[in-house]
């Protein structure tokens, strides 16, 4: 892999332990999320190529203890908060 493709986030990625798409190590880089242009901090899960996030509806909770979420569409844009590892400038 290239330096750049170790900077961009995946298609899809969740908070979620449960879900498919959680992956811990790409999460514990911290992910930042652009959507239709503002910073959003509340994202629980994204999808770029379907153009939508999950954001937590209020503080309702469902059956299981998890936060409800409501899908949102619009332009996801989300980056990596600290470099990949071995793509820092060493000195």
């Amino acid at each position: 892999m290239t330096d750049t493709q170790h900077d961009t986030p995946p298609d899809r990625l969740s908070n979620d332990p449960g879900s498919p798409h959680h992956d811990p190590a790409l999460l514990a880089r911290g992910i930042g999320i652009r959507f239709n242009g503002q910073e959003r901090t509340n994202v629980e899960e994204y999808c770029i190529s379907e153009g939508w996030v999950r954001v937590a509806a209020g503080r309702a909770l469902d059956r299981r203890g998890q936060p409800m979420t409501m899908k949102v569409k619009g332009k996801v844009e989300p980056y990596f908060l600290t470099p990949a590892a071995g793509t820092a400038d060493a000195e």
